[in-house]
């Protein structure tokens, strides 16, 4: 077959002729056979075909796709975690709890779920052939995890390796999950970081290299404190992971004073910040000048009250201007509470005229402390009588701390040269809380419903390792994510950080710069998931084979910036 274009006045006309070869006379010679220009294009394609020895089918009687699988966001997940070394991590020789184990954690990026629940997810995508799992039941699952956690340390030894050498510096934090049901034995009441007060819960620690790489995970039961948790977590990187030389960085919850001298005298230097109590007794002592902040948002001092630290005072205008906005209407809001118990009491027709005190009390105390501002209110209560003012001094004194705080450190300036990197080093801890971000919301390690302890430790390693691959998937894919590719530094590190002028410009028309629509991580892993294997049969055959679907712009970029290349 030939075709031949000619363009005439603006046109272009195509033919379609098919011919034939043939030698007379020693000489090669063509000739025409037919015309196809007039044919659908279709059918001069399957001529074509035909011509070229294929073979043609029905396709609504010949041409079957027998399955099809989700494919785009395991062979991402399963790539990056390869790529990590993260099988090798877990165990050097391929087994079955390896591989049950790397399901595990690829499933909770692509799509979360109890335990049962995964053992029917595996094949509902290409997860369960990519791993060879065949069938998978709950209690292998189970018996997995407790696989896994035997090696816990080892896996945790290794990531400190990787990313705790050099300076040694560690990010430490912890958060808490409720628990469902009441048979855990770590499941206790405590402080709900998880706003649900009244249930019972488990707390972890959870320790992280300075970019916010996991590196350990510990499971406390639900009332331990912060501070108690401390000097496990160092103990384990000095002794379990051999890295002597360790700087750790924490809140100002984390490091009481005995702790404090505890890590000093051991030798492990560290970042916190100080309470507000504290803060005020270096006011009251006169170390703390407010009148340092006159010109200067930082400034480093010492003080007797913590010998050998370097003090660094920060004052954030931002911060205090939000405080005291905050502080004037709930007391507003307050004062309007109580302006409605004292038109009870004086009021002609109040409910609680000539009331006595013990019932006016009790009134008041139905509001006061409403809006948690109690502390700045007086009142007076007798028989037929009330009255309430504003503790004036009080409110001047605690606006006076608005907007400031106080980071202390035991290490020395060959460490951390300036004022400011103290500051940024204390401020890495944003990673550890974008650690605990993505573990509750889009990994799901809670709610909790295993009931043995092993099994709690297990479900939190495996999130943890879960988190380790999410890390660098959002990491490599941030060009298509929402996340500012080139965050300002800002020379003041005290002022609000500032998104860069391309970040706001993607998020405020929610495309990227090459035009692809900018995304969150999960939805940006769902929609690899449209990137299907499928499993075709033609006509009659005994085999089938398979054939990706053709990825769109988005994922072939998205695919691009992994190094990941899916295989049908």
């Amino acid at each position: 077959m030939s075709t031949t274009r000619r363009h005439y006045k603006g046109k272009t006309y195509e033919t379609v002729l098919l011919r034939r070869s043939y030698r007379e006379g020693g000489k090669v010679k063509n000739e025409t056979v037919g015309n196809l220009s007039h044919l659908p294009a279709h059918v001069i394609d399957g001529i074509r075909a035909m011509l070229a020895g294929r073979e043609l089918v029905d396709l609504d009687e010949s041409f079957v796709i027998e399955r099809s699988l989700p494919h785009g966001h395991v062979a991402a997940v399963l790539g990056v975690l390869r790529g990590l070394d993260l099988e090798r991590l877990i165990a050097r020789e391929r087994c079955r709890e390896r591989d049950l184990v790397v399901a595990l954690v690829v499933q909770r990026l692509i799509g979360p779920g109890s335990k049962l629940s995964a053992t029917r997810r595996f094949s509902q995508s290409t997860l369960a052939s990519e791993l060879e799992l065949g069938e998978v039941k709950e209690a292998e699952l189970l018996a997995a995890m407790d696989w896994l956690l035997a090696r816990q340390e080892r896996i945790e030894k290794t990531l400190a390796k990787r990313h705790l050498q050099g300076e040694g510096f560690m990010l430490y934090d912890l958060s808490s999950s409720y628990v469902e049901g009441r048979c855990c034995p770590l499941a206790k009441r405590g402080y709900s970081r998880d706003g649900k007060k009244g249930t019972a819960q488990v707390n972890y620690g959870l320790t992280c290299s300075p970019e916010g790489r996991p590196v350990a995970i510990c499971v406390h039961d639900g009332r331990t404190q912060d501070q108690q948790t401390l000097p496990a977590a160092v103990a384990a990187v000095r002794e379990r992971f051999g890295i002597e030389d360790v700087v750790v960085v924490g809140d100002r919850g984390m490091l009481t004073a005995t702790h404090a001298e505890a890590l000093t005298v051991a030798g492990v230097d560290f970042v916190s910040a100080l309470k507000s109590a504290q803060i005020r007794k270096l006011l009251d002592a006169g170390d703390l000048q407010l009148s340092l902040f006159d010109e200067t948002n930082l400034a480093e001092i010492t003080s007797g009250e913590f010998p050998g630290e370097r003090l660094v005072v920060c004052r954030n205008p931002a911060i205090a201007a939000e405080r005291k906005r905050k502080r004037d209407e709930l007391l507003a809001a307050t004062e309007a509470e109580l302006e409605r118990v004292r038109s009870m009491v004086w009021g002609p027709r109040g409910s609680l005229r000539k009331a006595d005190a013990g019932k006016i009390g009790a009134r008041a105390g139905r509001v006061m402390n409403k809006y948690k501002v109690a502390k700045h209110f007086e009142l007076e209560i007798s028989d037929g009588a009330f009255s309430f003012e504003r503790k004036a001094d009080q409110i001047a004194a605690e606006a006076a701390l608005d907007g400031l705080y106080v980071i202390r450190t035991t290490c020395a300036t060959s460490k951390l040269q300036s004022p400011a990197a103290v500051v940024r080093t204390y401020k890495q801890l944003k990673m550890a809380e974008r650690a605990f971000r993505t573990m509750k919301n889009q990994i799901e390690i809670r709610p909790i419903h295993h009931h043995l302890e092993d099994r709690v430790h297990a479900h939190a390693l495996l999130c943890m390792l879960a988190y380790y691959v999410a890390f660098e998937l959002h990491l490599r894919l941030t060009p298509l994510l929402f996340t500012d590719e080139e965050p300002l530094s800002p020379t003041d590190p005290v002022a609000p950080a500032k998104r860069s002028p391309a970040a706001k410009t993607k998020a405020g028309t929610a495309r990227t710069p090459d035009s692809h629509p900018a995304h969150s991580l999960p939805d940006l892993i769902a929609d690899l998931g449209t990137l299907c294997r499928n499993e075709v049969r033609i006509g009659g055959a005994e085999h089938t084979y398979t054939r990706l679907t053709k990825p769109t712009a988005l994922q072939h970029r998205a695919l691009d910036l992994l190094s990941v290349k899916p295989a049908a």
